[in-house]
């Protein structure tokens, strides 16, 4: 499928095939695609718990204002932006360090430097920290829904939600905020897809 064609055809799909599930390999192979997103200095502060349980995904909907889509889905992803993604001791952040200095990007003497770097963009205070951890984790989401919809699969980013409520029942720690859940399986049989709404020109998105 070409990109044209995968812009056109992502949908925020609301009727899921209850009976059609999702082959784990083909979500894993969306969610590495999905990882190819870029991010600040290659930081990657996103993480997912994927939710298929049926009694795991009734007490989601319930946090949900109790949108089908919820349990009809095969798969729910819950989205994390780790605000504490740039900070040094994260395991990601040490992968992608040890990466720059395998590549020779930068020296194994510049870590102090990089550390203060990132501190000094993201850590400064808590609105960096969520700020690095939201724009870079939306990067992630987008490529999510594309890849889910250049290998035949459906998706639906969801931001109604109980925040703490979700927190609690899936026991997420404090330093991750959930940006959204995002729904992936596959259409309903049956259902009729709309024409997609009014969108922006060029002319309008563009302001002096």
């Amino acid at each position: 499928m070409e990109f044209p064609q995968i812009l056109e055809k992502r949908r925020a799909v609301n009727y899921f095939d209850p009976t059609r599930d999702v082959d784990q390999k083909l979500l894993e192979k969306i969610i590495e695609q999905a990882g190819n997103a870029p991010s600040s200095y290659n930081l990657q502060p996103w993480k997912l718990k994927v939710i298929r349980d049926m009694d795991r995904k009734k007490a989601l909907r319930a946090l949900a204002f109790d949108q089908p889509k919820v349990t009809e889905a095969p798969v729910i992803l819950i989205v994390l932006a780790d605000r504490d993604g740039w900070k040094l001791e994260n395991p990601t952040v040490e992968n992608v360090f040890n990466n720059f200095v395998a590549s020779g990007k930068m020296q194994t003497e510049q870590k102090g430097w990089f550390a203060g770097v990132t501190q000094g963009l993201y850590g400064r205070d808590e609105m960096a920290a969520q700020a690095f951890a939201n724009k870079n984790t939306g990067l992630f989401a987008m490529s999510l829904m594309y890849a889910a919809t250049a290998n035949g699969l459906e998706s639906h980013p969801m931001d109604g939600f109980d925040l703490q409520g979700v927190r609690k029942e899936f026991n997420i720690p404090e330093n991750y905020w959930i940006p959204m859940l995002i729904a992936i399986g596959y259409l309903n049989p049956g259902t009729e897809i709309h024409p997609k709404g009014w969108r922006q020109s060029f002319a309008d998105i563009v302001i002096d």
